[in-house]
């Protein structure tokens, strides 16, 4: 996603220059997150029938409330950017779970009732250490790939094996490739992987653990590692990308007010 609306095409007089320092304001951005958070806790505390029988209208008045500033604020930000407001992935965002919001709530739209609670997700475009996170998730996807495939190569020739060598003995965890994979993914995420599992499976085999340990150091402890390493690894590439954005625009902007102050001293040595 594109993080904002590059600030060097727009004008720098006018209405739209005073609403566009109004949205891009900090004052007018923790209004917006408070917002989405107390929009947030209502919608939960619709799901309380006890909590929406004493006080119910005062939730609803407080969701149309938020929505009606959610409104309010996407059109800020149109009149703000004009049709650069669609070049930012995250205005795109916003505008889809708003819209979603607004569509009628009736017997046939009776799931987006339970979807306005995506709205929380509203804080993800908001808060700028957010957007960081999923810019670094979204450009780690390559690699994350790379390791899945590697992951997946190895479940399917460990549940090979597993099948061949317990499958006899133990068919409801082993019986064929399809019951060893998710056998093997229990074991891979550690739940009641040793008594459970490997434990029994090695009162028959007694050298089992020779398979299932390298097998639990080889996904737990490496390949899934790997994706911590490939995200954190994306996410510092996206914040010097974005730290050398900012570098680039407020260079720009001293130039512009270096040629603005030369432009002065030739007018008043004149």
């Amino acid at each position: 996603m594109t993080a904002s609306v590059q600030t060097s095409e727009l004008p720098t007089t006018g209405i739209r220059a005073k609403v566009r320092a109004l949205v891009e304001s900090k004052p007018f951005e923790r209004f917006i997150i408070a917002v989405i958070v107390i929009n947030a806790i209502g919608l939960g505390l619709e799901t309380s029938p006890t909590i929406m029988a004493e006080v119910g209208a005062l939730v609803m008045q407080l969701d149309r409330l938020a929505l009606a500033i959610f409104v309010v604020e996407l059109g800020l930000k149109l009149l703000a950017y004009g049709w650069r407001f669609f070049k930012s992935g995250w205005n795109v965002f916003d505008l889809a779970i708003v819209s979603a919001a607004l569509m009628p709530a009736g017997d046939q739209f009776s799931v987006l009732r339970a979807l306005r609670i995506l709205r929380a997700l509203r804080l993800v475009s908001v808060v700028p250490s957010m957007r960081k996170v999923i810019v670094g998730l979204f450009s780690a996807i390559p690699s994350i790939g790379t390791v899945i495939v590697m992951l997946v190569l190895l479940f399917y020739i460990s549940a090979v094996m597993a099948t061949k060598l317990f499958g006899e003995a133990f068919p409801q965890w082993f019986g064929n490739i399809g019951a060893s994979l998710y056998s093997l993914f229990q074991i891979m995420t550690l739940e009641s992987w040793s008594m459970g599992i490997v434990r029994p499976v090695m009162e028959v085999y007694p050298y089992a653990w020779a398979f299932f340990v390298p097998f639990i150091l080889l996904t737990s402890f490496i390949v899934l590692n790997l994706f911590i390493g490939v995200i954190v690894n994306a996410m510092a590439e996206a914040t010097d990308e974005e730290a050398h954005s900012e570098r680039e625009e407020i260079i720009s902007e001293l130039k512009a007010l270096r040629a603005d102050m030369a432009a002065l001293r030739k007018e008043r040595d004149i």
